[in-house]
């Protein structure tokens, strides 16, 4: 039977205040919407969901050594500009946090610490937010990650060069079927490696291994578990269970973004019940970092094109963040300060600059409309125009900082 890696990403973006040309005071970012909307996800998504966890890992978390009742094992990632609020606005969500990273059936995963698409626009910046995020999770959790997944699963075979280079032996990826050429999710596949970037530290000895997200019921259990519509409507944990069940591989990877747990209020109940109804399939909870032991690999996976877990619901694939003339432009101008900014003497202007490239701001500025499939990121405008011209007046104030 597959064995199951379940993993949620918890995210918040630094919201920009409203900024008009008028304006000089270089504190862009929101100081009353932010830490409400934190603590609005705090309390209906991340204490839940880790109070759960906490409460199906027990006794392990007192001793180590102990088994849960019912096996269980999740992963996780944390943005860096959500560490930051947490220690802020929430303090016990990071606490709960910590407490889950000691156990032995628990794993953090490493990305870019500002949510950014520096994969795509500068590979320096790429590395250089990469480390912040280990360095982070080393800080508060004393873990050294071995598994990367990139902004909202965006991967392609110069993703996996990059995270190659920074000596990952796993990644996480988007299970587009189309790039799969009729092959299944349920496989581990090798990364498809170009040549080393110039930024090589640990180039590992062999392409890193994939994981690919099973759309189908990584969307079911993230927003469809109350639809009729859906094709598996009325889904139970025992009937997702049997779907798992007969998927045809080693492998179902469930990957979802812990916001969901907002939006579906049905979910929490489901997830508690659901590791005793993938132990009864005869279905393993397995962290990432062990599924390369447990699946058959079936080869590279050669993807030029970037995808992302959005991939299958949008056309083209970067759409969201980069797909009309606005967003280009918006990254455009806001990659030309880099270089600038980073060989200026005030570091409060670099820490600025990064908290921009996180990409729910480019997002804010799609005039797509969202996938049904997406949970809402509350956005603090009342239309992509009014997001685009607030983040270049305040991109023309970090200029003029600049000199």
């Amino acid at each position: 039977m597959p064995a199951v890696l379940l993993y949620f990403r918890l995210h918040q973006p630094f919201r920009l205040r409203k900024y008009t040309v008028f304006d000089t005071d270089p504190a862009y970012f929101d100081a009353k919407l932010n830490p409400a909307l934190l603590r609005k996800a705090a309390e209906s998504a991340y204490l839940p969901l880790l109070r759960l966890c906490a409460s199906l890992l027990q006794p392990s978390l007192a001793d180590p050594r102990a088994q849960p009742p019912i096996p269980f094992k999740v992963a996780f990632s944390v943005t860096g500009t959500l560490v930051e609020q947490l220690e802020r606005h929430a303090p016990e969500v990071l606490h709960l946090l910590h407490t889950l990273a000691q156990s032995p059936h628990v794993e953090l995963l490493a990305e870019t610490y500002h949510h950014s698409l520096a994969a795509l626009r500068s590979p320096t910046e790429f590395v250089e937010q990469v480390n912040l995020h280990r360095d982070m999770l080393k800080r508060n959790f004393d873990i050294v990650p071995a598994t990367f997944r990139n902004t909202e699963l965006i991967y392609s075979n110069d993703v996996a060069r990059l995270a190659a280079d920074l000596g990952f032996p796993l990644l996480l990826a988007e299970g587009y079927e189309p790039a799969l050429n009729h092959r299944s999710a349920a496989f581990a596949y090798s990364a498809h490696l170009p040549v080393p970037h110039a930024a090589a530290e640990l180039a590992p000895a062999a392409p890193p291994t994939l994981l690919l997200r099973n759309h189908q019921l990584s969307e079911a259990l993230a927003s469809h578990l109350a639809d009729p519509a859906h094709p598996l409507f009325p889904l139970t944990p025992d009937s997702f269970a049997q779907h798992i069940a007969s998927i045809g591989g080693p492998l179902c990877n469930l990957f979802l973004p812990a916001e969901a747990l907002s939006t579906q209020p049905t979910l929490l109940d489901f997830l508690a019940a659901l590791p005793a109804a993938l132990a009864h399939h005869h279905c393993p909870l397995l962290l990432p970092k062990d599924a390369p032991a447990h699946a058959t690999n079936a080869g590279p996976l050669d993807l030029h094109t970037p995808v992302s877990w959005l991939s299958p619901e949008i056309s083209p694939p970067l759409a969201p963040w980069l797909g009309n003339a606005m967003q280009q432009n918006a990254a455009d101008e806001l990659y030309k300060l880099e270089s600038p900014l980073k060989s200026h003497p005030d570091p409060h202007l670099l820490a600025d600059w990064r908290k921009l490239t996180t990409a729910d701001h480019l997002a804010f500025m799609s005039t797509h409309e969202p996938p049904p499939t997406t949970p809402p990121t509350p956005a603090p405008y009342e239309s992509p125009y009014d997001a685009y011209i607030n983040f270049m007046n305040i991109l023309d104030n970090l200029r003029l900082r600049a000199g």
